[in-house]
């Protein structure tokens, strides 16, 4: 067996014993030729600081108790906002999906507000509300409501009515269709809405953070640009893609595949 092999028989054992070992090693790479660039001094230190640099503020502001805060703000914002974009996406995606009159009525108007970006509605939702919580969280929930409702629509029709009829014809009644009929059968379509919701959300609640906040992780990095702190800035995109990778890859994703699992629409 060729050197190449072995290395790959190795990380393949390994992988499968430990699979956080696979989603680390694609950065190693990724993390070696950064290293290597800032110790060559193509670039100045202060403009291109490499990963020990990165680490050694990471340090700083956790021992500060900075990122901390900024990040459990950052956290309770997108949890508020995607809430309440859940709560009304939901809802609105069953009556879109259900009702053809409503769907001939609505589905023109939400394509046409999905096409005006979150942060299109910023300058005038500062003239409404100032550099408020208010402000952010709508644009959160604006972001995150257009995915869910498109979403749950779309699973709520591609339920086949061979079902609504047979449920019927056992005497359910149509709240019970809706309840144990149509959102299980909806129910991957509306795991994908939110999945792809969390993460419109994530970046939008960063880019209203550096525009409107006073705290959270887009504020920092914000901050730390007029402060001309590259390795902040740079700690900061780190955090923001560590936090969403964790997130989407160890909990989102693995839910919305057993949902597929469940229904029988992906193959284990």
């Amino acid at each position: 067996m060729t050197p190449l092999l072995k290395a790959w028989s190795l990380y393949a054992r390994w992988t499968a014993r430990y699979p956080a070992v696979r989603s680390i090693v694609p950065f190693i790479p990724l993390v070696a030729l950064w290293a290597i660039v800032a110790e060559s001094e193509l670039f100045p230190r202060a403009f291109f600081p490499g990963p020990l640099d990165v680490v050694r503020s990471f340090g700083t502001l956790v021992y500060k108790g900075i990122l901390p805060d900024y990040l459990e703000d950052s956290i309770v914002r997108l949890a508020v906002g995607t809430a309440a974009g859940i709560a009304l996406g939901i809802p609105l995606g069953v009556l879109v999906g259900l009702s053809p009159r409503a769907h001939a009525l609505l589905w023109p108007i939400l394509l046409f507000f999905q096409a005006i970006g979150d942060i299109a509605w910023l300058p005038i939702l500062l003239i409404w509300f100032g550099f408020s919580l208010t402000t952010m969280t709508i644009v959160i929930v604006y972001t995150v409501l257009f995915p869910v409702v498109l979403n749950t629509a779309l699973g709520v029709r591609s339920v086949p009515l061979e079902l609504h009829r047979a449920a019927q014809s056992l005497g359910a009644s149509r709240a019970r269709i809706v309840w144990e009929v149509v959102l299980p059968g909806a129910l991957p379509n509306i795991m994908t809405g939110l999945r792809n919701g969390l993460g419109y959300g994530w970046r939008a609640l960063i880019a209203a953070e550096i525009i409107v906040g006073t705290s959270g992780i887009g504020f920092l990095m914000f901050d730390a640009r007029r402060a001309g702190s590259v390795v902040e800035i740079l700690l900061g995109m780190i955090v923001l893609g560590l936090l969403w990778y964790i997130v989407d890859g160890w909990v989102l994703a693995p839910i919305e595949r057993a949902t597929g699992e469940r229904w029988g629409l992906v193959t284990r």
